[in-house]
């Protein structure tokens, strides 16, 4: 059985469910978030049920039933997060699984997971996210500046057309680490911020060179 529901849900419907599971069965969850959620699934599963939680990494900004793909998962990474109760054999079953999908299964610590998707997604997405605010504020009927977007502007803030009731549990759930990226990130919006009030093109141009350069080599 899989756990494709909003992250906020995930422990109601592991109580709901709990009692209808064979011995044997095997849970497993494509939730953003793991860590705390793991451990309250994991304590929730009756036992001789086996947990094995997972995070595909290929979600879009189209939600639902509808933008189901069949070639969604193939060549995208796939994150399993095991704990010292997860059943070996279990496991093994949910990563063939992963792998007949097409998916490059990668194993990591629940708590880990969190603090790198905090980073790679979940604060980038909270960022979109206040991008588009602060643009459509801008927008007071005689003036729309969205309708200027362009192509920068549109794939900066994508992710933001993503689903709000998903991304409202994945902040909740993991704020401390997307805090803490938050606060990075400003603090490297400041650096900037200086640069450009003082005028300084060269320390401007060092760090603007500096993060192409990581971007390219994203591929």
């Amino acid at each position: 059985m899989v756990l494709a529901s909003p992250v906020g849900i995930f422990e109601t419907i592991a109580r709901e469910i709990g009692p209808h599971l064979k011995k044997g069965a095997i849970l497993t969850d494509v939730g953003s978030v793991k860590g705390l959620l793991v451990r309250t699934v994991e304590g929730l599963t009756p036992k001789g049920v086996h947990f094995v939680p997972g995070h595909p990494i290929a979600g879009k900004e189209k939600f639902g039933v509808a933008e189901a793909t069949e070639t969604l998962f193939h060549g995208a990474k796939c994150i399993l997060t095991p704990t010292k109760n997860t059943d070996e054999q279990a496991f093994s079953v949910v990563k063939e699984v992963w792998t007949a999908a097409g998916s490059k299964v990668i194993v990591m610590d629940p708590d880990m997971h969190d603090k790198v998707f905090a980073a790679v997604s979940h604060m980038p997405h909270v960022a979109a996210f206040a991008m588009m605010c602060a643009v459509a504020e801008l927008n007071t009927g005689s003036e729309d500046y969205l309708n200027f977007s362009g192509a920068g502007f549109r794939d900066f803030t994508r992710i933001a057309a993503s689903s709000p009731e998903m991304w409202k549990d994945i902040c909740l759930l993991n704020r401390d680490n997307i805090v803490q990226m938050m606060d990075r990130y400003q603090t490297a919006l400041n650096t900037f911020r200086e640069e450009l009030l003082a005028g300084d093109g060269k320390k401007l141009e060092i760090h603007l060179k500096a993060s192409s350069e990581a971007r390219r080599g994203l591929g």
